[in-house]
This record gives structure tokens, sequence and C-alpha cells, in this order.
């Protein structure tokens, strides 16, 4: 397990314009020190609402930082995977979410961790509560002040991304309509993510396919012929008579090439 599997890291409202223009920036071929300053300079603008500039520095930093550790610098082995979901931004640009989704649960696997309880919950109950949601968590990361804060970062940011919706009920949370994935190639994408977060970085197809932690999406079924046929940077294992098992390459799970 690496330090992404144990660190937090959200530390503030993260909104989709954001991360949208961070990976527009990064698809502008700007520098990563013209984008950092023009991130802050688009921030100071803007706060957790869209409305208003960010009061303070460190808030803004915290945000920057987030985004530059998703689209601009992430770690080295979620570059090649990063690179592929650019091109998902560039050339299908409805399906933005879902490529946002993919690269922030991969390199924060904590949003990850949210997002899996919460979907988990949400295939029970209609509704789901923060508390509901933050009892799970503690069970992951322990009873820290720092789980409850951060977690409801991630909650608000799913909120702020209309995966999920208030209710009249303070704290009280409920699905809004997924989004469909329609082809092979994004769904491949969003499985590799998923593997990333995981820290053994594998999982059975057919548990992926029905993952909590990509509750926003309605995923095509496919079979592990098709997902090897997706992407060299998966192995597809097959265990049994019908059960195949995916996992990140040898390559993958040890280290990518420089992050650029």
């Amino acid at each position: 397990m690496g330090k992404r599997h144990t660190a937090l890291g959200i530390k503030q409202t993260i909104r989709l314009e954001w991360m949208q223009r961070a990976a527009n920036l990064r698809l502008a071929g700007l520098d990563k020190q013209r984008i950092r300053e023009d991130l802050h300079e688009y921030l100071a603008e803007r706060r957790g609402s869209g409305q208003e500039g960010m009061r303070s520095d460190q808030s803004r930093a915290f945000a920057v930082n987030c985004l530059m550790r998703t689209w601009v610098s992430p770690d080295p082995a979620l570059v090649r995977l990063r690179d592929a979901l650019l091109l998902v931004l560039a050339e299908q640009p409805a399906l933005g979410l879902a490529a946002h989704w993919a690269m922030i649960s991969a390199a924060y696997p904590f949003w990850w961790s949210v997002a899996r309880h919460t979907g988990r919950l949400l295939a029970l109950q209609e509704q789901v509560t923060w508390a509901q949601i933050l009892n799970r968590l503690r069970e992951d990361y322990g009873d820290r002040q720092s789980v409850s804060r951060y977690g409801r970062y991630v909650v608000r940011s799913f909120v702020a991304w209309r995966v999920l919706a208030d209710t009249a009920s303070r704290g009280c949370y409920e699905l809004t309509t997924p989004l469909a994935i329609p082809d092979a190639d994004l769904c491949a994408l969003l499985f590799e993510a998923t593997l990333h977060a995981m820290p053994e970085a594998k999982a059975e197809l057919g548990l992926l396919l029905a993952n909590p932690g990509l509750f926003p999406f309605r995923l095509p079924w496919m079979g592990g012929d098709v997902i090897a046929q997706q992407s060299d940077r998966m192995e597809v294992v097959r265990y049994g008579s019908e059960a195949d098992l995916l996992l990140l390459s040898r390559g993958q799970r040890l280290a990518g090439p420089a992050s650029s």
C-alpha cells in the first residue's frame, strides 16, 4: 500500500469546473508553473460555491495542489492513465464527468473510499446520511477529526458535481440520474482508475461492473476479452469456469514513466 492509499488528501471542496480548467490547461500544453499560477488566479475569484473569491490563501493552495496532483503532476504510475483520460476530455466532452471521476479516484483513493461507502449505502436505501458514511470511513481510517473534515469535503464535492443531491433533511443525500457510459474504452479506463484506487490493484470483473465506487455511472456489460483489447495497462486472468480477474500490469504496479 502506497502513500496515495493512506493519505486523505482532499482538504477542500473540489468543483467540477475547476477540474476542467486544470485539464484544459494541460491540454493546451502550458508548463507546470504557468498552470499553477493560472489556477491560483482563477480560484482567487471563486469559492466552493463558485460565486465568490476564496478568502483563505490556504484553502486556495489546497485546491490548487489537488488539481495539480490530479491532472498536471500525478504520480508516475498514473501518467498513462491521465493521458488517456485527457483524450476523452478532448474528444468526448459530454463524458467529462466520468473522466474527471476516474482521474481523481486514482490520484486520491480517499475520494474513491468515500464513493464506495456512499454507493454501497445507496444500493440498500434511497437516501444516505453523512453520519452513515462517516461511520464507515472511521472503520477504514480510524476515529480522527481529519477523517470527518476531509470526508465531508468529498461528499460536498459529490453534491457540487451533481452526482448526489441534498434533500430537505440536513446531512441527507439522494442519488441523481447516473451517467450512461456508452463504450468499452471509457469503461475500461474507469476500471483502470478503480484498480489504482485499490491497494491490492486487482478485482474480479463482475465486482468491478457493480463497484459501488462507480455509483454515478451506468456501465455496459463486457467480458474480460473485451477489456484485454482496450488497454495494455491491465491484465485479465481467467480463473474458474467463468470468472475473470483484472489487475494492473506489472509495469503499472511498480512504476510509470516520469511525470510530465
